[in-house]
């Protein structure tokens, strides 16, 4: 039927489709603004065409081919003196050497004089090549007898010191422009300067490392004189670097002095290590010692700082080697560690002294760092004492020990060398008190002594290999002593040194109590002894100090462990020695009560808690006394629910009494599901209505929800699954009133479960009979049935798309 609309809604379209065409009249209004400038807009100017540019600059092109030219011509030199110098006489082949060797050498004056150095410095270099062709040629004419090597250093001496002076000289002897590598003069032409040339200089510096180290091998001197040699070297060359301005002599120098120093240094390393006797560790120490000096001296002129820290640093590590390697030669081998590190202390000496800051840090470091090697040497001891005592978990109570050592180490071998351990603890410790006491590094240095103290004291009964019962008695003393240092600081100076000292004072005397526990149960005696003292004297703390988060919860600990040993001495089972446990969460429960909001509550009820969990597995094996473990583990729960800050405890131990009564009710071998079912069910239904009493927007499946699933799906099952009457119509009765209860107070809960519930059960009931009535039913009935509801579907969908599809058609029209 058509559809005549009534003039407001007319009016209203209308209206509608005006304002559309005025938005669309804008827009294109906008769009025609546009276009137009676009079209009578100045086109731009054509991209200019890319220009290409050299790939090499004039200079680089320039240098490049004077130094082919160079070598080029030099390769021909070297091919002239060595093939075709048989063809020549004496008089010619002087003649031809001498004449082209001064020509190469006096070609650069008038080349500087026209301002043309980088050719200048091409053809010194051909004539600085041509010398040594010389110096060749003069071997094979006038000292064909003589030793080659020899020949060669004295050679390089003179070539050195020749080619030195040439370049020296010839910037004295020529003033030129000064002008740039390119050959044209820069800034004003009347400025003149003496400019020498820049490649004679590091060639000669280059070749004086030759001299010495050649004349070495030509008198076939030994690995010291060698290394005398090299380090000589690098002393000369460090003497260049620090005086000379230069900047390519100065690179060669420091490439001199850093190579042939390592180079030295390692060899006299090598020889103080190897020195068979006092006097070859007297030889290398010697060697060290220049080395050593040398560094030092650099590290006292270096212009930089960080490079003479650096070379301090290595000064005094390389004064420490030498001296250490001589007492190394006289002393036994345990007492190699002590020396060097008596040598590194000493480095501290020089920092009350008058010498450069960078000089002076440099030493300060040398020594930190001897002494961490040092410190480094005592850790295989450290870590056996610590850790070896884990092996008794696995021997417990199986007899004494012959003494501390074999106490420790059982089966493990014992690191060599350890009389000396003690004494280098005690030294380092003593080095960080005394000089901590005024730096700025203050508190790490007493931390650090501290350390070192409790370390040294821990290793002194191994060490001396003490009999067990006094190593026990010194390392209980260790943790009385570290105790009382952290609690007096703890007390004394609350908000000096609050963290540090009393922490790490704390945090030891766990560690030592740890390994003492461990160490004591090799005998029963003695593991009894160290428990209850270690129980008493952690809690004695955490009344008396203000360590408790740390002391109280480790008393518990012990305290848990204590209560295992004394059920094992007694040969309790597993199962009773879980019920004397169960004193530990309960005296947990107690102070924690008591406490309130002090630190030490929550540590003093986690250790609690975990008592109780070993308490459980104790008793795992042990049905009967497991249910009363969790029974006992309910009422100390519940009776830390009453306290206001730990209602929600309250739910594990209802959680630990259904737990409880399920495993009485597996011992009384019951299998029916409401028996375990309904202990939940009743108290989540009171908590939900005493929930819903206090919260009015609390909803029926939170209150209610839970309780009421865990009773009515395990009974459903069992009802599907039984063949008796009697269950089911009890499921039916409890579902009726839940519908009802439900229905009556509007809880949708109650009502969907209750309702759901009763109508599976009723369809469980009516199951034969329903099976019964599609057998007596025709076969060509489901189908016709499925049809139908099929086509009422259809229609029904067809008749929603309609709908839909006039109400856009209208929503159209209106925009």
């Amino acid at each position: 039927m058509t559809h005549f609309p009534s003039p407001a809604e007319e009016l209203r379209v209308l209206d509608s489709e005006l304002r559309r065409l005025d938005a669309r009249r804008t827009f294109l209004l906008a769009r025609r603004a546009w276009l137009v400038n676009a079209l009578y807009a100045p086109a731009p100017a054509p991209a200019a065409p890319p220009v290409r540019r050299p790939e090499a600059t004039a200079p680089g092109v320039q240098n490049v081919l004077l130094i082919l030219g160079g070598v080029l011509l030099t390769v021909a030199a070297i091919a002239f003196t060595l093939v075709s110098w048989g063809h020549m006489g004496i008089a010619g082949r002087a003649l031809v050497l001498g004449a082209v060797t001064l020509a190469a050498l006096g070609a650069p004056v008038p080349l500087l004089r026209r301002g043309l150095r980088s050719t200048a410095e091409a053809v010194a270099g051909l004539g600085l090549a041509l010398t040594v062709l010389d110096a060749y040629a003069l071997h094979e004419v006038a000292f064909t007898g003589s030793d080659g090597t020899g020949y060669a250093a004295a050679a390089s001496a003179v070539l050195a010191g020749a080619w030195a002076a040439y370049g020296l000289g010839l910037g004295s002897l020529v003033p030129s422009a000064a002008g740039g590598t390119d050959g044209r003069p820069a800034g004003n032409t009347n400025a003149v300067t003496r400019t020498p040339l820049r490649l004679p200089l590091p060639l000669a510096l280059v070749v004086a490392q030759l001299p010495l180290l050649l004349w070495s091998f030509a008198m076939n001197a030994g690995v010291e004189t060698v290394t005398a040699v090299l380090l000589v070297t690098a002393a000369a060359d460090t003497a260049v670097a620090l005086r000379v301005s230069p900047e390519p002599v100065r690179i060669v120098a420091m490439v001199g002095a850093f190579g042939w120093g390592a180079w030295g240094v390692l060899a006299a390393g090598w020889l103080s290590w190897a020195a068979a006797g006092p006097s070859a560790a007297a030889r290398a120490a010697a060697l060290l010692a220049l080395a050593a000096a040398v560094a030092l001296t650099a590290a006292w002129r270096a212009p930089k700082p960080a490079l003479a820290l650096g070379t301090a640093l290595t000064g005094g590590l390389l004064a420490v080697a030498g001296l250490g390697g001589i007492a190394r030669s006289v002393l036994p081998d345990e007492w190699t560690v002590p020396a060097h590190l008596l040598c590194g202390v000493a480095l501290l000496a020089a920092v009350r002294t008058r010498i450069p800051e960078p000089v002076r840090r440099g030493l300060a470091h040398a020594s930190a760092v001897v002494q961490a090697l040092a410190l480094a040497t005592t850790l295989p001891v450290l870590l056996v004492v610590l850790l070896g005592p884990a092996g008794w978990i696995e021997r417990i109570w199986s007899g004494t020990p012959t003494d501390t050592r074999a106490a420790v180490t059982l089966d493990a071998p014992w690191p060599p060398n350890t009389a000396t351990v003690p004494l280098v603890l005690a030294v380092v410790a003593g080095v960080l008190a005394l000089t901590g006491r005024t730096a700025s590094w203050r508190t790490p240095a007493l931390v650090g002594a501290f350390v070192l103290t409790w370390a040294t004291a821990l290793v002194f009964p191994t060490v001396l290999e003490l009999p067990y019962a006094a190593g026990l008695t010194v390392q209980g003393l260790v943790v009385v002593a570290t105790l009382g240092v952290a609690g007096f600081l703890r007390s004394a100076a609350p908000q000096r040194l609050r963290a540090p000292l009393p922490l790490t004072g704390a945090l030891l005397a766990l560690v030592t109590s740890l390994s003492l526990a461990l160490l004591s149960l090799a005998t029963e005696p003695a593991t009894l002894a160290v428990l209850a003292a270690s129980t008493a004297l952690f809690a004695l703390a955490a009344c008396r100090t203000d360590l408790g988060p740390l002391t109280a919860p480790a008393s518990l600990a012990y305290a848990t462990a204590l209560t295992c040993a004394i059920g094992a001495s007694s040969g309790w089972e597993p199962q009773h020695t879980a019920l004397l446990v169960l004193t530990v969460p309960a005296t947990a429960a107690l102070l924690a009560a008591r406490l309130g909001g002090s630190p030490m509550t929550i540590p003093i009820e986690a250790t609690g808690a975990a008592a109780g969990l070993l308490a459980i597995a104790l008793s795992a094996t042990h049905p009967p006394l497991l249910a009363l473990t969790l029974a006992l583990c309910g009422v100390i729960a519940a009776g830390t629910a009453v306290r206001p800050d730990r209602r929600y405890v309250g739910y594990a131990a209802a959680a630990l009494f259904v737990l409880a009564s399920w495993v009485r009710l597996a011992v009384w071998e019951v299998g029916s599901p409401e028996a375990y079912t309904l202990p939940v069910t009743v108290p989540a239904l009171i908590v939900g209505h005493l929930r819903r009493r206090r919260d009015l927007t609390a909803s029926s499946w939170t209150a209610f929800g839970p309780g009421l699933a865990v009773t009515l799906g395990p009974s459903l099952v069992a009802a599907w699954g039984d063949e008796h009457w009697l269950r089911p119509l009890l499921l039916g009765i409890a579902a009726l009133l839940i519908t009802l209860t439900g229905a009556r107070h509007r809880l949708q809960a109650p009502l969907l479960l209750g309702g759901a519930t009763l109508t599976l059960v009723a369809l469980h009931e009516l199951a034969p009979y329903i099976a019964q009535v599609v057998d007596a039913l025709p076969r060509w009935v489901p189908p016709a049935l499925a049809g139908l509801a099929l086509l009422a579907a259809g229609a029904t969908y067809e008749q929603r798309l309609r709908d839909a599809r006039r109400v856009r058609e209208v929503f159209g029209k209106m925009t």
